[in-house]
């Protein structure tokens, strides 16, 4: 690893839960001797990538980086982020990939992709998805802005047998996600789709949207299932990187868990 490549390194170990960080903290996460430490983070501050904090001593990220996250999401918009990724979720699945947005409590789908491996596929064709109906609107009330299932209650449509309908039967649902970082569409917008989706987060550190594959149901099984989150899971580390964001720990051990546990992810297909 180059000198260059170790000193950029270090912005990485930044993040809304730890926006200062002193020398020796530094030292710690990084793994590094001080004088190292100390001579890389110098060469970022004369760059503007980070900044010393007068009182405190700490440092945080610098104002050049602004500007590049600015021309960063000038040029490169959210689908184009996108799209690589779900292309290669779609092949990896051999079912239909999308991603979708959220724009305050409205979730807008970005982008799909089928696969061309079956001839029958799941069709994405609505421009919003239901928060309480599909495995990406669980996701956004699960891990995104708590007024959104306020919203959610409010309209809670019976597109299937299968869809929850009272404020008990959702939060339940909701609660599943948070306990496994994966939504779950159990035929429950369409009788004969199968949903599962994750979270997604940009350069804010907040929930941005989520990435899913819908699958036909009739062959749907507890090995493609696994197969499916594997995938999810690699192309929501793509999204979120290609947006500017990085996966919080805590989804990162949640989807972990969930893997390592087939048990259960076959007592639920």
């Amino acid at each position: 690893m180059s000198s260059a490549t170790k000193a950029l390194t270090l912005l990485s170990y930044f993040s809304t839960s730890r926006p200062e960080i002193g020398l020796s903290q530094m030292c710690r996460i990084a793994g590094r001797d001080k004088a190292t430490t100390y001579r890389h983070l110098q060469a970022l501050e004369t760059a503007g990538f980070v900044e010393q904090i007068p009182a405190t001593k700490q440092y945080r990220l610098g104002p050049a980086l602004l500007q590049l996250a600015q021309v960063r999401e000038a040029t490169v918009p959210r689908k184009d982020g996108a799209k690589a990724a779900l292309a290669a979720l779609a092949d990896a699945t051999g079912e239909t990939a999308h991603a979708t947005l959220l724009s305050g409590n409205v979730l807008y789908g970005l982008c799909d992709c089928e696969s061309p491996h079956h001839s029958t596929r799941a069709v994405i064709d609505m421009n919003v998805f239901p928060l309480h109906a599909t495995a990406s609107g669980l996701c956004s009330l699960a891990f995104g802005p708590e007024e959104l299932l306020r919203t959610a209650v409010t309209n809670l449509e019976a597109f299937t047998e299968n869809t929850a309908t009272t404020e008990a039967e959702l939060e339940t649902l909701v609660e599943d996600v948070r306990l496994t970082g994966f939504g779950r569409g159990d035929k429950s917008f369409a009788t004969e789709t199968q949903g599962l989706a994750v979270p997604v987060f940009d350069h804010t550190g907040h929930f941005a949207g989520a990435v899913a594959v819908a699958s036909v149901a009739s062959r749907f099984t507890a090995e493609l299932e696994c197969s499916i989150k594997s995938e999810l899971i690699i192309a929501a580390r793509e999204i979120t990187r290609n947006w500017g964001g990085t996966i919080p720990d805590a989804i990162e051990a949640l989807w972990t868990a969930s893997l390592n546990n087939p048990t259960e992810m076959e007592s639920t297909s």
